[in-house]
């Protein structure tokens, strides 16, 4: 106030100290200690203290995700080759008498197979399978790239982009059919009867195949093995593809309906981690489906493919001999109606045992590879920090 500048601060007559005025220190009142308001410190958690556990867990899923892709990827290229081997020996014999329809049947052919012919005899072949199915995504990518034929196609595609879909699919098959003989050739034929096939040989073969257009004795040619083949491929993946949507619809319904039961909807319930798992669910079904389904029309197809290649496999009904392919099928048609005559109905799914092993094999496999990385990243993800709260000291000063 103007005019007071000169005066003191006084209180009850007394001169104000500096604790009146505002100032930290404590001081004395009439010779006794002043006690003064205790400092309250106020914690405020660091960020550091609370790591984003949600970005951890979505990391995590993610890495599960794409580690359980990979040994999907593996197991259907690596691991069930076995199998393969067996199912295509049990398809491609006429006069076996032991259809091996389950897979108990298999197990002691197994046992003696590794006895008589070393643990390699189930991995014959292998390359040259694998180059084949790398020749038919070369030859889809190359064909997508010089025409207007789109390599995959969606739910939303028109028509005419489903057709020329089918149209690279087509061509792609035909192209690779004489090249799928002779890779078939090699996974079925006995290495004690026969040479070993270098890697490369499968080129060599099917280009043979390809230029013998001429029909030796049983022999059918490409072009008349080219039409069940193509059939037969492009039917298959259609198959797939329908039940593989029809098998995730189906999932997400399911799951969603999971998560009204427990009365509210999940922040997880389109995350990328559920769809991602969803979609290798579904893709695992349509695989099993197709297999399931086209079996018999893949013992046929087998059966054309090595028709007159004078080929010598193992004779799975006791798995210590050897035994000539002799067969004399005109198509298809007369293929299947002599199986049905000659073999009976179950005929068409001999070596339907080895499809069971390889399912098997290749469910545990995902399973056991979700598992290890869901533990392993529950381990490595850092856990949040307790915030333990801080003693606070009381300062008592006596009056």
């Amino acid at each position: 106030m103007a005019g007071l500048e000169g005066y003191e601060s006084v209180y009850r007559g007394h001169p104000a100290k500096s604790w009146d005025i505002g100032t930290p220190y404590s001081q004395k009142y009439h010779g006794r200690e002043v006690i003064r308001p205790l400092d309250i410190p106020v914690i405020h958690p660091l960020a550091e203290d609370n790591p984003p556990v949600v970005d951890d867990d979505i990391t995590v899923s993610k890495y599960v995700g794409l580690g359980c892709g990979l040994a999907s990827l593996i197991t259907g290229n690596l691991l069930i080759h076995p199998f393969i081997v067996l199912r295509r020996q049990c398809q491609v014999n006429p006069s076996s008498t032991k259809y091996h329809l389950m897979p108990v049947t298999l197990v002691p052919v197994i046992v003696r197979l590794h006895q008589t012919q070393g643990i390699n005899t189930l991995w014959k072949g292998i390359g040259s399978v694998l180059l084949v199915r790398g020749m038919t995504l070369a030859i889809e990518d190359l064909l997508s790239k010089i025409t207007p034929w789109p390599k995959k196609i969606t739910c939303d595609s028109s028509l005419k982009t489903f057709g020329q879909h089918v149209l690279l699919k087509c061509l792609s098959i035909g192209i690779v059919t004489p090249f799928y003989s002779a890779s078939l050739v090699e996974t079925v034929q006995s290495e004690i009867a026969s040479e070993c096939p270098g890697i490369l040989d499968v080129f060599r073969d099917g280009a043979i195949r390809l230029l013998d257009v001429c029909n030796k004795g049983r022999l059918i040619p490409i072009y008349a093995l080219a039409p069940p083949s193509i059939v037969y491929g492009v039917t298959k993946y259609l198959f797939t593809l329908i039940v593989r949507g029809v098998a995730s619809r189906i999932m997400h319904i399911r799951h969603k309906h999971l998560q009204e039961a427990r009365g509210a909807y999940s922040k997880d319930l389109l995350s990328e981690n559920v769809v991602q798992d969803i979609e290798m669910q579904s893709e695992f079904v349509s695989i099993c489906a197709a297999d399931i389904v086209f079996y018999p029309l893949e013992t046929v197809i087998h059966r054309l493919h090595l028709q007159g290649t004078r080929t010598i496999i193992d004779n799975l009904d006791s798995g210590r001999s050897v035994i000539p392919l002799l067969t004399g099928y005109n198509s298809a048609v007369d293929c299947y109606r002599t199986i049905i005559s000659t073999e009976g109905p179950l005929g068409l799914y001999k070596g339907f045992g080895a499809l069971i092993l390889q399912f098997t094999m290749h469910f545990m496999v995902l399973r056991a590879t979700k598992w290890i990385l869901t533990e392993l990243g529950t381990m490595l993800m850092p856990r949040p920090k307790s915030i333990k709260p801080q003693k606070q000291q009381l300062y008592y000063n006596e009056i």
